[in-house]
């Protein structure tokens, strides 16, 4: 029933994109796929499309790196010391996106001087997205065996060794699904998206401006 009730606005989103009426309500007046045909005609739509994959790749990539480095760490240190920086990390889950797209653009704009770009857009997004990657790796790390790499490592492997031959295929399934949540994290955004992107667009950007002029 929980799965059904949060699947049930995704799965009524694509039902209507394609109903002949331009309202979102029913009942459906009619089967077509001329919205979509207007989309992929739209000219400003395939440039955000690819900045919005673009960023999300770059996001995804950098997230799990950084998430996986950080998680190992976390999973060796004392327990209290690791939820004291876990709360730390985690303070940006906790921000309203307002406040850090505000102080992001101040930053790279008044402090560092940093031109608004996809570069800009990718910074941003990895301060809302790496706290996911961060906890979700921490959380399979600390319940993870040890004595298998401790096992490598006197059978002659080196660290790099023992973690790409040990290590990474046991965590590979975690490493994927953090990817993904991030990935969904920078393609969903918009707030930071808009005040990091300068002159640019990524879909929801381009998403918010066709509604409010059209």
């Amino acid at each position: 029933l929980t799965a059904a009730f949060m699947g049930a606005p995704l799965i009524l989103v694509v039902l209507f994109s394609f109903n002949q009426s331009a309202l979102t309500s029913l009942p459906l007046t009619g089967f077509t796929l001329d919205w979509y045909r207007k989309l992929f005609a739209l000219g400003a739509f395939w440039p955000a499309m690819w900045n919005s994959l673009i960023v999300a790749i770059f996001v995804a990539f950098l997230s799990v790196a950084i998430g996986t480095m950080a998680g190992l760490v976390l999973a060796r240190i004392v327990s209290h010391r690791a939820e004291f920086l876990v709360g730390i990390i985690s303070i940006p889950m906790m921000l309203p996106a307002l406040i850090i797209g505000v102080a992001m653009m101040s930053c790279f704009v008044r402090l560092i001087d940093l031109p608004l770009g996809l570069p800009t857009v990718i910074l941003g997004h990895l301060v809302i997205a790496q706290p996911f990657v961060i906890l979700i790796l921490f959380s399979r790390l600390a319940t993870f065996d040890w004595s298998v790499v401790d096992s490598a490592r006197d059978l002659g492997a080196s660290p790099l060794r023992a973690f790409m031959t040990v290590t990474l295929p046991i965590i590979r399934p975690t490493i994927i699904g953090a990817a993904l949540i991030a990935l969904s994290i920078s393609l969903d955004d918009f707030v930071i998206a808009f005040f990091t992107i300068g002159a640019g667009n990524t879909l929801p950007t381009l998403v918010w401006g066709m509604v409010r002029t059209s």
